[in-house]
């Protein structure tokens, strides 16, 4: 069974747009998470394994802050995609858990990493049935404040 399928443009040079499968255990892993009952900041950060071109789960935090989940993340590497659930208190005293993903691509990736990240966000939202989707360039924007902003 082929993993990925593979978007050409016309001209048969230009590089190829590939997307890649969500491996089954991440598709449980991320329903999961998404019916959490835990009440902490928690992430599930994943990649792509170019070998078997699937999108796997990489590691899980909990009690993370959008600070700490910076700091998780490479500055010039793709690898990330992020589901986060985090604690939003809002101004008339409500709190709710927002479940956002956030997609790093960084300036300064290898064309390739990108193409195949950019190529499988899209797959990867629908399969986690995600609606808040943020992409950030650089890794320093990741903080509460723009969070909240979003």
């Amino acid at each position: 069974m082929n993993k990925c399928v593979g978007l050409s443009n016309v001209d048969p040079k230009s590089e190829s747009l590939v997307v890649c499968d969500v491996a089954e255990d991440l598709v449980e892993k991320l329903r999961k998470f998404r019916f959490r009952k835990e009440t902490n900041n928690a992430a599930i950060i994943m990649k792509i394994d170019k070998d078997k071109r699937l999108v796997v789960l990489d590691e899980e935090l909990e009690g993370i802050s959008p600070d700490e989940l910076k700091d998780e993340l490479p500055e010039r590497q793709p690898r990330t995609f992020i589901v986060y659930s985090y604690k939003y208190q809002h101004d008339d005293g409500r709190v709710s858990y927002p479940l956002c993903f956030i997609f790093s691509s960084p300036v300064g990736c290898k064309p390739e990493q990108q193409m195949m990240y950019a190529g499988s966000k899209n797959k990867l939202v629908q399969t986690a049935e995600l609606t808040k989707v943020f992409e950030i360039r650089n890794t320093e924007d990741l903080t509460e404040e723009w969070l909240r902003e979003k």
